[in-house]
Order: C-alpha cells, then sequence, then structure tokens
C-alpha cells in the first residue's frame, strides 16, 4: 500500500452533465435524513478527532506522504454503514488499497477531473448526493466559491474531504486537517527482510474544538495490513543479579574477615 504511484483498478467515468448527477444523486440519496452528527471513522483515528468522527457538514483535509492513505482510511467506515462516498478526479488513487483499508467500493462513484468552470458545480452536486466528497482542487478556490461548497455540505450534512495537495488553494482553512508527520516501514534489516508494516504519526489540529493539536502513532498498514495504535513496549523491571551473601569469620588477628558463601 503506497500514496505514490498508486495503480488505479478501474478508469473513472467521464464527467457526466450535471442533469445526470443529479438523477444519480437521487438515486444514491439516503431516504432518511441524517440523524447521526458524525460520521464513523476507525478507532485509532476516533481517539484523535474532537467528535471522534467526521462532523456533518465539515470541511477536512489530509496532508503528508500518507494522506491518500488516510483519507481512505477515514471514508472507509462510511461506505461500510451503507453510504455512499464520492471521488472528484484523482485518477491515480488506489482503488486496491482502499479495499485494504475498508472502503466498500461498491457505493464508491468515480468521476473524473472536470473542466475548471464545471468543478465547483460539479462538487456541489456531489455535496448534495453523497456523504464524503474527495476532492483536489486543480486552481485556487475563491472565497464565493468555497462558501458556496461549504454551505451546501452544511445543509446535507455531508463531507467535503481535501486529498493532499495544498492547503493554500482553499481562501479559508480547513475545519480540520489531519497530517501523517513522518514514516518508518519496518522490517527490513541489513540488506534481507520484508516490510511488515509503516509506521505513522498522525497530527489532528484545526477549529471545532481541534484548537490544540493531538498526536499518536499508528501502524498505517500494520503486519495484517489494518489501522491500528502502535503498542509500547511492555516496560520490565530489570532483575539484578543477587548479590553474593557474605559471612564473616576472624582471622588470627582477631580481625574479621569477609568471604563468599554463595
Amino acid at each position: 500500500m503506497f500514496d505514490t504511484g498508486a495503480v488505479p483498478v478501474a478508469a473513472p467515468v467521464p464527467v457526466p452533465d450535471l442533469a445526470a448527477l443529479r438523477l444519480l444523486g437521487d438515486r444514491v440519496r439516503p431516504l432518511a435524513g441524517a440523524g447521526e452528527r458524525t460520521l464513523a471513522v476507525p478507532p485509532p483515528l476516533a481517539d484523535l478527532l474532537p467528535h471522534r468522527g467526521l462532523q456533518r457538514g465539515s470541511t477536512v483535509a489530509t496532508t503528508g506522504t500518507v494522506a491518500s492513505t488516510l483519507a481512505l482510511a477515514l471514508a472507509g467506515p462510511t461506505t461500510r454503514a451503507g453510504s455512499w462516498a464520492a471521488v472528484v478526479g484523482l485518477h491515480r488513487l488506489g482503488l486496491v488499497a482502499a479495499a485494504e483499508l475498508g472502503v466498500d467500493l461498491e457505493r464508491v462513484l468515480l468521476v473524473a477531473e472536470p473542466a475548471p468552470d464545471a468543478w465547483p458545480a460539479t462538487v456541489a452536486a456531489l455535496l448534495d448526493a453523497v456523504d464524503v466528497v474527495l476532492v483536489r482542487p486543480a486552481r485556487p478556490v475563491g472565497v464565493s466559491v468555497q462558501r458556496r461548497l461549504t454551505a451546501r455540505a452544511r445543509d446535507r450534512g455531508s463531507v467535503l474531504l481535501q486529498v493532499g495537495g495544498h492547503l493554500g488553494a482553499w481562501a479559508q482553512a480547513p475545519d480540520l486537517v489531519v497530517a501523517g508527520t513522518t514514516a518508518t516501514w519496518v522490517g527490513l534489516g541489513q540488506g534481507h527482510g520484508r516490510l511488515r508494516g509503516r509506521q505513522v504519526e498522525v497530527a489532528v489540529s484545526g477549529r471545532r474544538g481541534a484548537d490544540r493539536p493531538r498526536r499518536a502513532l499508528l501502524w498505517l498498514p500494520g503486519p495484517d495490513g489494518g489501522l491500528a495504535p502502535v503498542e509500547e513496549p511492555a516496560r520490565t523491571s530489570p532483575h539484578p543479579h543477587p548479590s553474593p551473601r557474605l559471612a564473616s569469620h576472624p582471622d588470627r588477628s582477631g580481625s574479621p574477615v569477609l568471604r563468599e558463601v554463595g
């Protein structure tokens, strides 16, 4: 599972017109309203998020060398719960890795990168239809466009999730930033062995209760291919060697002499 050079298992579908997107949205939109104010995420990430999930109506960005993996991990439980996610552009997003992270590919819409002038309307239509929309803006997003998109997300209870790229593409910072600050592969020795997993330091910052960054060291992926916290090695109390028992006996001068007896 790598975040660079990922090989997609299927090409994105051509960008449909807005009428087709709205029709598609009517087919996949949940019949019931969003009663829960948060979307579930994997437990190791829930411990870092201020609401223990993705708050509906929010904007989230993943950054760092593992930005794609973090985004897929965040979206996975939503699709497994029966909701839909959409991916706009991101033609190199690895869908094999997505499946390994728990994403239900049967509930993912792949949309090719729209023309720049159609990008805002396409993303808005998808925010109206599905719970999570994964994007990476190819050009700066102005204040008015961002306000329209965030208002649509709040109105529909969906989440706009930026996958990597530059945070400066948006006129205003996202509500949450989930960053993979360092990543270390484990398993290789001096010229031998095989990769067993990758340890990533994940930091969450932003607004909406995340004013103080939270950090954790996670397996992403772990030896079993999943997401899990890195357990600290058990601290064992040192067992000192027993000190020799000493006994004394007098020498010929009458002074005590110490000798080892055990």
